[in-house]
């Protein structure tokens, strides 16, 4: 039977609003008088300043204990407006929210440390304000120290932090203080590569240990790899709800990471090249997407248009390389084709993959087309696509960290052996 869900998180109807604009009630004697001389300038223009934005729009959630939940939509979607409601730095307009637990959160560079202490003493500072002990604060430093890698800034004042520094140091607190509510922003793409994945898989430890995760990202394989549900906001408003891959699928299927790119004018285009690429179309199932999933099909189409007088034959190669700009996979066709007399000279390539072998990530396409004698058309990085962890039950999901390029699955089982003698191994007295 299985137990009931324990909310750690429950919003009903949030709804905040910012005036365009608006001044400050604290603003020094100077500054008041310089936006009372702007006003008597701007009398006459447009009023569009003193109107009102609703970063939140009648927003309604519950996190439960246990769960991750990611927040995704682009940018100015309110996410981060959201989860400093949910963390009490400003205060929503309307609506409410209940918090069941103590939070651990993470937000803009810099959020909750007083610059003038040292990192050492905002480890403290943070701990007191979650209502810890000194004692259990203690007991967790050195871990927070081991994670962060800021033993040798420990004493200096976080003022002379880098961004790096101050994320580094942050989600190392805010993870390793035990919250029963872990709140993360986007600033975990402040980090360098390593610490990102070290990162997800601390995020992972709190999830199975029961707690609550709320975590918004731009990094959608990040998003599909750590959190169960996902919830799509848009001007302010959810928009889209369900599990994580059905919900970023859709997602990535209205954004700006198309899968299907007019090269006309693409910026990837080599010096000399000659625009004979005019379009590109990724495909998985016949379906035009960006993301993709791994162990699934792939395949791309390339309109090309060419003189056939000039280009009577044609070939095309392709290569995919990974986020570090490795060369992880290609293929280009052997043999020469003909064009087909036509008056548009219009030759589409095809090319399929029945398996894609990529782990999940983020990978960009460079293109090109040859005649037998030399390339004519060369566009680097013509577009980007995600490969996405689908989930499956004969396979074991990929490590959150130290990920292989290549991904294939690869199905265990085991059997339980009577206890006899090893193979090899001689009976006594034999």
């Amino acid at each position: 039977m299985t137990a009931p869900a324990v909310a750690a998180i429950r919003a009903q109807h949030l709804s905040k609003q910012y005036r365009l604009g608006a001044r400050g009630r604290y603003d020094l004697l100077g500054e008041q008088i310089t936006h009372y001389l702007k006003g008597l300038v701007r009398r006459r223009e447009n009023r569009e300043e003193r109107g009102s934005i609703w970063a939140l729009d009648d927003v309604s959630l519950q996190v439960n204990r246990g769960e991750v939940i990611g927040i995704i939509g682009p940018n100015g979607a309110g996410k981060s407006t959201l989860l400093k409601v949910l963390t009490r730095v400003t205060t929503p307009t309307a609506g409410r929210a209940e918090i069941y637990g103590r939070v651990g959160s993470l937000l803009e560079v810099g959020t909750g440390f007083h610059l003038e202490l040292t990192g050492r003493e905002n480890i403290y500072l943070a701990g007191a304000i979650m209502g810890m002990k000194r004692a259990e604060i203690q007991g967790r430093f050195d871990d927070i120290v081991e994670f962060s890698q800021m033993e040798r800034f420990l004493d200096t004042p976080v003022k002379r932090y880098s961004s790096g520094m101050y994320v580094r140091l942050g989600f190392a607190i805010a993870a390793h203080l035990e919250p029963e509510i872990l709140i993360v922003d986007e600033v975990l793409a402040v980090g360098d590569a390593d610490f990102q994945k070290r990162c997800l898989g601390r995020l992972n430890d709190v999830a199975r240990e029961g707690r609550a995760v709320l975590f918004t990202s731009h990094n959608m394989t990040a998003v599909s790899n750590l959190c169960q549900r996902v919830i799509r906001l848009d001007h302010g408003r959810i928009v889209d709800s369900g599990p994580a891959l059905d919900v970023i699928q859709r997602y990535l299927g209205e954004s700006q990471l198309v899968g299907d790119l007019d090269l006309t004018e693409h910026g990837g285009r080599r010096p000399a090249s000659i625009p004979v690429m005019r379009a590109v179309r990724l495909l998985q199932d016949g379906v035009v997407t960006p993301t993709f999933t791994t162990s699934g099909p792939f395949a791309l189409e390339v309109d090309c248009w060419a003189d056939p007088d000039r280009e009577p034959m044609l070939a095309m190669g392709f290569s995919i390389r990974d986020a570090l700009g490795t060369h992880v996979l290609g293929s280009e066709i052997q043999q020469t084709i003909s064009f087909q007399p036509n008056p548009t000279g219009h030759l589409r390539f095809h090319a399929a993959i029945d398996q894609l072998v990529l782990s999940p990530g983020t990978y960009s396409l460079s293109l090109h087309v040859t005649n037998p004698y030399r390339r004519l058309d060369t566009v680097e990085n013509a577009l980007s696509f995600d490969v996405i962890w689908t989930p499956r039950d004969d396979v074991p999901q990929p490590p959150t960290r130290g990920w292989p390029v290549v991904f294939v699955p690869v199905h265990w089982r085991s059997s339980q052996l009577s206890r006899e003698v090893r193979p090899g191994a001689r009976r006594a007295g034999g």
